[in-house]
């Protein structure tokens, strides 16, 4: 799934979030996938955010808590790169290396929701309960750039460290935020992305949780 830059909501927000299925051969590059845009290159895309995952399999269950059947009909409403069934965030590990098409790619971390998805939705609280559902998604960062076509399969050639499965870093995020064991062996984990390392080093630095607020619901000068 691909998509441009366009506006988002009422307030003039711009995004690339609204992705739609391509019926062509496209090339995977170590910035992302050919024809693809993001509207916030500072917090979107970029090598360790290069491909985005959402699992199909949770389209059912947004379909039952949300009003909104039509959004949720194909793929791409959560501004996912590439939808699969049959593996989620508990199947998914950081480091866990993939072949898609001739690209190589490797898990690179879990999606951090933001607030761009509650004017998606135009559900004002959507990005909070994607965070608290742990139907999240994760990133890929590419290894070897390649091409790719519709209904490639999804091959896994190696795991680096299959305990460090996504569900595993929400809830060390997410639940039990202060866990000091965890958050230091996530800080030292190397196949996880820097951002998410110096989250784990600032909490075991502060003792403190940072706050969520902007991320989940955005400020004004956000917009435009």
């Amino acid at each position: 799934m691909t998509g441009p830059v366009a506006s988002l909501g009422d307030a003039g927000a711009v995004s690339g979030i609204d992705k739609h299925p391509v019926d062509e051969v496209r090339r995977i590059t170590f910035t992302g996938l050919s024809g693809d845009a993001q509207g916030d290159l500072k917090r979107h895309g970029g090598p360790e955010k290069a491909v985005h995952h959402y699992p199909h399999d949770h389209y059912a269950s947004w379909r039952a808590e949300l009003d909104d059947a039509e959004r949720l009909a194909s793929p791409g409403a959560f501004g996912e790169n590439l939808s699969t069934s049959g593996l989620v965030e508990a199947d998914v590990a950081v480091g866990d290396v993939f072949r898609l098409g001739s690209a190589l790619l490797q898990v690179s971390q879990g999606r951090q929701p933001c607030w761009k998805l509650n004017l998606r939705f135009g559900v004002k609280d959507m990005a909070l309960r994607v965070q608290q559902s742990g139907r999240t998604g994760w990133y890929y960062r590419v290894l070897e750039e390649g091409d790719v076509a519709p209904g490639d399969a999804l091959q896994l050639v190696h795991r680096a460290t299959p305990e460090w499965t996504i569900v595993r870093l929400w809830r060390v995020f997410y639940v039990d935020r202060l866990d000091y064991e965890a958050l230091t062996a996530m800080a030292d984990l190397p196949t996880l992305a820097d951002g998410w390392r110096h989250h784990a080093r600032r909490r075991l630095e502060s003792r403190t949780v940072e706050d969520w607020t902007h991320r989940l619901q955005g400020r004004k000068d956000d917009a435009g």
